[in-house]
């Protein structure tokens, strides 16, 4: 059975950073495309970013295109989003998933973006 493990949410300011990880087992990692997912309060769920097994492809969602930086250590079995320039409308929990659509995710970190 899939785990996965976020950590690293909090409360930061506008403008600010954060760098989420998920610790992940039970399933080949290194073999599995990974994505990350968001839960703004009141929303559904919004895919957020994409990496292919090995890497070499990364996609983003517009509204976080150039801010967040999605990467993976194959051998950690370890997923990160690393967001830079945190607006107000990023607030939401985190998960990160084996699927576009979040069918198979963590717990969730909450990401907490005010002044």
């Amino acid at each position: 059975q899939v785990q996965l493990v976020e950590s690293g949410g909090g409360l930061v300011q506008p403008g600010g950073s954060l760098r989420l990880s998920c610790a992940a087992s039970r399933f080949p990692f290194s073999k599995t495309w990974m994505y990350w997912v968001r839960q703004a309060p009141g929303k559904g769920l919004e895919w957020v970013s994409s990496i292919a097994p090995g890497g070499e492809s990364t996609e983003y969602t517009t509204s976080v295109k150039g801010r967040f930086t999605i990467a993976r250590d194959n051998a950690k079995n370890t997923l990160y989003l690393q967001m830079n320039n945190l607006k107000l409308e990023d607030t939401a929990v985190y998960y990160c998933a084996t699927d576009r659509t979040g069918g198979s995710r963590g717990r969730g970190t909450q990401v907490t973006v005010s002044s």
